[in-house]
């Protein structure tokens, strides 16, 4: 595994196809790469227009930007860190980005007052490690956030434990692609 963090990572498809997005240097923050982002936006192509969607722990922002550059409705982009919330901005504003918001509070504390079935797709990508991606599905489950059939993305470490979404959650796609396990849940 490459231990130097990238710059910038490119959106891959869409109306800003191509665009490259700065990457702030945090501690723990790794951008979904190109290859990870082609497979997860080939999963939701049939979903990504009109979708309602939510980029938890959202670093670079590029999985709610690409969402949005796929025909996306509306993003809600979520950042604890002021420093990522800064370099997100500054995307937004170059890409005149319609339709998403950027809002900087903990993901959890977000999530803990979600409207129900407010959203259409979650991406949650959170530091590896931290638990996060268990808590924040129990807390969109429990806040019934997720529109019926809606499907919730999970990036984790590859060898983290065995992902088990528990009830209320059908796991339609996985996938190893080096360092990253991807799965897509649907719910049921």
């Amino acid at each position: 595994m490459k231990n130097k963090k990238p710059g910038a990572v490119r959106i891959i498809g869409g109306k800003w196809r191509g665009t490259r997005v700065p990457v702030p240097d945090l501690p723990g923050l790794r951008p979904s790469g190109d290859r990870g982002r082609e497979t997860l936006f080939n999963w939701l192509q049939m979903h990504i227009r009109g979708s309602r969607c939510a980029d938890l722990f959202a670093g670079s922002g590029v999985l709610g930007l690409e969402a949005a550059s796929r025909g996306a409705a509306e993003v809600i982009l979520v950042e604890n860190s002021a420093r990522a919330v800064r370099v997100i901005e500054q995307s937004l504003e170059r890409l005149n980005a319609q339709g998403v918001e950027l809002i900087q509070t903990d993901a959890m504390a977000w999530l803990e007052s979600c409207a129900a079935e407010s959203l259409d797709i979650v991406f949650i990508d959170p530091p590896f490690d931290s638990g996060l991606e268990v808590r924040s599905l129990a807390l969109l489950k429990a806040g019934n956030c997720v529109s019926a059939n809606g499907f919730v993305y999970i990036e984790t470490a590859r060898n983290s434990p065995t992902f088990a979404p528990g009830s209320g959650w059908d796991i339609v796609k996985e996938k190893t692609l080096g360092e990253v396990r991807m799965v897509l849940l649907k719910k049921n």
